[in-house]
């Protein structure tokens, strides 16, 4: 249902980069793919020039007009048409447009000056992961009638819809916003399998849904859908369309995160959107696999991280019904200058967000404590950001992630309705058992606070081992030795309304030089190249995924040097039996992690079952450690990056 005709324009752009060399490239398009990964903090942030030529499209200038659209360009865009400024924008993850109409010719010359150089008024500038420079979403041309829902309010889609149960029914309220004199909005409501279950008309109307079938998180997500049609004089001239669920949810103090009135504790991970080589110019194919990867971990939930994520995602998290954390780039360092781009991040993030049942919260800002100078200033902004989310969504809590050297007692982490707290205990100061110390403080000093773990997490790189693992080593073994405690910290703590992994993925942050791989953040359950996964992978699909399995930690540690090694085992299976060269070992019987020692005498095949599950490693004996194992001893001590 889509009287609008699209024209991509992602094609054939000349670019002029750094260098001043012009070349052609397709987009999504970053210039930092390689310089934005490599380390030392010297990624080039400047102005470059994007041109392309097209002919103008076919349409009835009576009656059509056309609409240019950016999906995200990175960080402030300058676009002119024809010689002509058709529009500016400042803010690097959400879409864009203008009505072009009147500066078309027959052959169109369309320039735009993209800038990630420094600046003290756009968000981010200051944050532990790279800021991509270019046009890394994609770019359309869009034919409509002239009589037309709104296109030019913070990028929405011009129709916003609200549910609520009542009962075993949902009242579901419909907005829309359209530019059309004596205009009729006609409204329906379809259920997932096409039947119109409401209609209606009204430029705002509630429709009743009877009976209505809830989104209910991974176990249920469904969708309905809303259709409106804009008719002007007899004739229907647009017509729009988006999915929505019905679902109620609170946050309880004690109890955590409730869905539809029970209990739904939110056990996820958060999530940068760049792959290793492409930055964030990434395609509908690279979503995908993320979201695979999420899925069969088992997480229910994602914190989009650090700023608005592509619209494709937000519905992929609607299709697969996982509730996700959404925020803008309001992070590290408050900027006097910036308090306008603040406002106008969020008002684009809910008005371009709104129907996606997945949110239920937006958050203002994250770590905002570590260098902000203007402490009044920022104050101030956060209460009036606060205020903004309100009276746009008074549907959903605002929340925020606060630095974790920031105090519980501090006015910042009293301003919004939920709170996120981003620890590494254990992994930048020594002593995992004060993640349990820090949140049951906090908890016995604000009771009626409802507490989340934002971030946490430990640096692991694949090809680094060690049989006596220790902080700050960036090893697999000492990752999963971490992620192994915080998980038995976590499910002991149900007040917890939403825990968050830091991170998915390993992802690009060039001012990194200390420990592992310069230019990288390490944290993640999954290699940056989304092609390894890491044990702790393994171990938090243990503990969530109900898709059985048995996996045999350290498999890459191939090369030992002691007599007896152990072997660790991690499986959502009861019983797991461990074979070595076809000998049985023994059996044990638990929950999540199952330990074995060995002997190790030359090559040892190693084979781990359980039921009709099983995997298999090799290990062998050397008189001296393999070299690459402690590449790192005694990195990470040093540096903090969180």
């Amino acid at each position: 249902m889509d009287m609008r005709r699209r024209i991509s324009l992602n094609q054939d752009w000349q670019f002029t980069g750094p260098d001043g060399i012009e070349q052609t490239v397709n987009v999504p398009h970053t210039w930092n793919a390689v310089d934005g990964q490599d380390g030392g903090d010297d990624y080039w942030r400047g102005a470059c020039l994007y041109r392309k030529s097209f002919s103008r499209p076919d349409l009835d200038p009576a009656t059509e007009q056309v609409y240019l659209e950016f999906r995200g360009v990175n960080a402030s865009a300058v676009v002119a048409l024809n010689g002509h400024l058709a529009m500016t924008h400042d803010g690097g993850y959400s879409t864009f447009r203008k009505d072009i109409t009147d500066l078309l010719a027959d052959q169109n010359d369309l320039s735009v000056s993209v800038d990630n150089a420094p600046n003290d008024r756009v968000y981010p500038q200051k944050a532990d992961f790279t800021f991509y420079g270019g046009i890394y979403r994609d770019v359309w041309l869009i034919i409509l009638h002239k009589d037309h829902f709104d296109m030019d309010h913070c990028g929405g889609p011009g129709i916003r819809v609200t549910p609520a149960v009542e009962g075993s029914d949902a009242a579901v309220r419909v907005e829309t916003f359209h530019r059309a004199e004596n205009g009729r909005v006609l409204i329906r409501l379809k259920d997932a399998a096409g039947a119109v279950v409401a209609e209606g008309e009204g430029t705002d109307i509630s429709l009743r849904i009877p009976d209505v079938h809830l989104w209910d998180g991974g176990r249920d997500p469904y969708l309905y859908s809303c259709e409106a049609e804009l008719v002007v004089g007899g004739q229907i001239t647009d017509q729009i369309s988006t999915p929505f669920g019905v679902r109620t949810f609170e946050v309880d103090p004690e109890k955590g995160f409730l869905l539809n009135g029970r209990p739904y504790s939110l056990r996820g991970v958060c999530r940068h959107q760049d792959w290793k080589g492409i930055g964030n110019a990434i395609t509908r194919e690279h979503m995908d696999r993320d979201m695979a990867l999420i899925r069969e971990m088992g997480a229910n939930a994602i914190r989009l991280a650090h700023y608005q994520h592509d619209q494709y995602f937000y519905s992929l998290c609607d299709r697969f019904g996982l509730i996700v954390w959404a925020e803008i780039p309001y992070i590290s360092e408050h900027m006097p200058n910036g308090r306008g781009n603040t406002f106008s991040q969020m008002r684009e993030l809910i008005a371009q967000n709104y129907n996606h049942p997945s949110i239920i919260t937006w958050c203002l800002s994250n770590e905002i404590t570590i260098s902000t100078r203007d402490r009044k200033d920022m104050l101030d902004n956060h209460r009036m950001l606060n205020d903004l989310v309100h009276s746009i969504d008074p549907t959903r809590p605002t929340a925020m992630a606060c630095y974790a050297m920031c105090s519980p007692t501090d006015p910042v982490a009293r301003i919004t309705d939920l709170v996120g707290w981003n620890l590494y205990l254990g992994w930048y100061v020594p002593g995992l058992f004060l993640n349990d110390l820090w949140l049951d403080t906090f908890h016995r000093m604000y009771p009626k606070r409802p507490l989340g773990l934002s971030e946490y997490g430990c640096e692991g790189m694949p090809n680094l081992h060690s049989s006596h693992p220790r902080r700050g080593d960036h090893t697999e073994e000492y990752q999963c030795l971490y992620h192994e405690y915080l998980l038995r910290c976590i499910e002991k703590r149900p007040y917890l309304w939403g825990t968050f992994v830091w991170n998915m993925f390993d992802f690009a942050a060039d001012a990194r030089d200390q420990g592992g791989e310069p230019g990288m953040n390490h944290k993640g359950l999954v290699s940056f190249d989304r092609q390894t996964c890491k044990d702790a992978f393994y171990l938090y699909k243990a503990w969530w995924s109900e898709e059985p399995f048995v996996h045999i930690c350290s498999q890459r540690y191939t090369e030992r040097h002691e007599r007896r090694t152990q072997v660790k085992v991690y499986s959502n299976q009861k019983v797991v039996r461990l074979y070595a060269n076809s000998a049985f070992v023994g059996e044990r019987t638990g929950e999540h992690v199952f330990t074995f020692r060995i002997p190790l005498r030359g090559e040892v095949h190693l084979k781990a079952r359980s039921g009709d599950c099983s995997d298999e490693a090799v290990v062998r004996y050397v008189s001296k450690p393999n070299p690459a194992y402690r590449l790192q001893k005694g990195a990470g001590k040093g540096g903090n990056w969180v």
